[in-house]
């Protein structure tokens, strides 16, 4: 184990020692490919691998062959589990492994739990699915309150997560199961925000249900569910309101560089300080994550979209080839519809002093400066004009109110579908250029 030996290298030195480290479980363990992609490893690789070790381990077990009876000092049923943590504390009595006995013949009984009693409905009746970090740090402290919005329930891969989510930001109930929010009439608002690879699953069935769908970015990781999505919005589901997570379009400074624009074309910039990421965090996962282009490029991608006001038709786009290749240091070159271009640098090699995002935007003898969503600078005539915010705002508090009360007046959606499918598309063409090495039409 990772515990200090408190021998000196002279010891092992002189004497010739050999010291040979346990890795917990065997070879395989914290390899995410191993143990959460399914990929086994060839016997001829290694032969005693963390589920071959465990298998073994358990037929020993079962055939005899292994007696760890005398390691079982003690038993405790659940209900009796404090006096368990009495005798250990008090040191009553002797004791080595202690085991807590569940009642398995109790029937499992999946259900809602009510957390707080909430209106049965209301204009904007919503449930979350998924409630990690960004969520709980910048969507759900977003929701706003008011007798049109209801927090119906919450609904994540644990009981526990979801019902201190639901305590937190007073939602009525808590669940782990999906029919407790598709199949419940009374939500008509769905927020997902799980990890990419499922965000497709639960758009489709959130929209195939009637329900207007906030779904953070990405939309989907392949182009086969783009088109599946695409086409049930727009043959199935056209009342209902589709929303992705393209928050950069919605802050305060970007709203006004687009303003003070003018005509169109313009050409744009866009440089991420995007800082290094583990090569095995699930982001990076192309199965999972989709990646870091599909998962993070697509914000900015979006926002120059938004900034010119046209669509993206062509791309080409190279990228870094470094020692691990990774494929985050790369450079996006975008045409658009209306004959805007832009250039997208994220790079992930840099130092972190430097603020992640700047942007620059040239158009009609104007240029628009804007500063990690802090400050922004117009150089349109002789004096310039700044304005700078209190603190850095990336429009998540804007996205999140604007979304709810456009579901409680109607109307048509703040993100056009077209805009999403283009948007979308055009960030798995980056993907696929990078790949070619060729420019792709769209």
């Amino acid at each position: 184990g990772a515990v200090p030996t408190g021998f000196s290298r002279e010891n092992y030195y002189r004497k010739e020692l050999d010291l040979r480290m346990s890795c917990s479980y065997g070879p395989g363990r914290y390899d995410p490919v191993y143990e959460e992609g399914g990929a086994d490893y060839p016997y001829a690789y290694v032969r005693w691998t963390e589920n071959r070790n465990m298998r073994a381990y358990q037929e020993m077990l079962l055939g005899g062959r292994m007696d760890i009876d005398y390691l079982l000092t003690h038993e405790f049923a659940l209900d009796e589990a404090p006096g368990a943590y009495d005798m250990v504390l008090q040191k009553s009595e002797p004791y080595l492994g202690i085991l807590i006995r569940y009642d398995t013949e109790k029937e499992i009984d999946r259900r809602r739990i009510a957390v707080t009693s909430v209106p049965a409905a209301g204009k904007v009746t919503l449930a979350f699915v998924g409630a990690g970090s960004y969520a709980q740090s910048h969507l759900l402290p977003n929701l706003p309150d008011g007798p049109d919005v209801v927090r119906k329930t919450v609904m994540t891969s644990t009981g526990t997560t979801s019902k201190r989510v639901a305590e937190k930001f007073r939602f009525g109930s808590c669940t782990s199961e999906e029919s407790d929010v598709f199949g419940d009439d009374s939500i008509n608002t769905v927020f997902i925000a799980t990890r990419h690879n499922t965000h497709a699953e639960y758009v489709i069935k959130a929209l195939e249900a009637g329900k207007h769908v906030f779904c953070e970015k990405p939309l989907c990781i392949t182009e086969e569910q783009l088109s599946e999505i695409s086409s049930l919005t727009i043959d199935h589901q056209p009342s209902t309101i589709l929303m992705v997570g393209f928050n950069r379009r919605f802050a305060p400074l970007a709203v006004k560089l687009k303003e003070r624009l003018g005509g169109a074309p313009v050409s744009m910039l866009c440089r991420v300080n995007a800082g290094a990421m583990p090569l095995d965090s699930w982001i990076q996962d192309p199965e999972i994550g989709g990646g870091r282009i599909v998962g993070e490029v697509c914000h900015f991608v979006d926002l120059l979209t938004f900034l010119c006001g046209s669509l993206p038709v062509r791309v080409h786009a190279s990228v870094m080839q470094d020692a691990e290749n990774r494929g985050d240091t790369l450079s996006a070159n975008i045409e658009f519809a209306d004959g805007s271009i832009g250039s997208i640098g994220y790079f992930a090699n840099g130092a972190s002093t430097v603020p992640k995002e700047y942007v620059e935007v040239f158009g009609s003898g104007t240029i628009g400066m804007l500063h990690d969503f802090r400050s922004l600078e117009i150089h349109a005539g002789k004096k310039p004009e700044r304005k700078k915010l209190v603190s850095q705002d990336k429009g998540q508090k804007n996205m999140v109110e604007s979304f709810i009360r456009r579901i409680a007046e109607g109307g048509e959606p703040l993100i056009p579908l077209g805009e999403i499918v283009a948007v979308t598309k055009a960030t798995f063409a980056i993907r696929e250029s990078i790949r070619t090495r060729q420019t792709v039409e769209l």
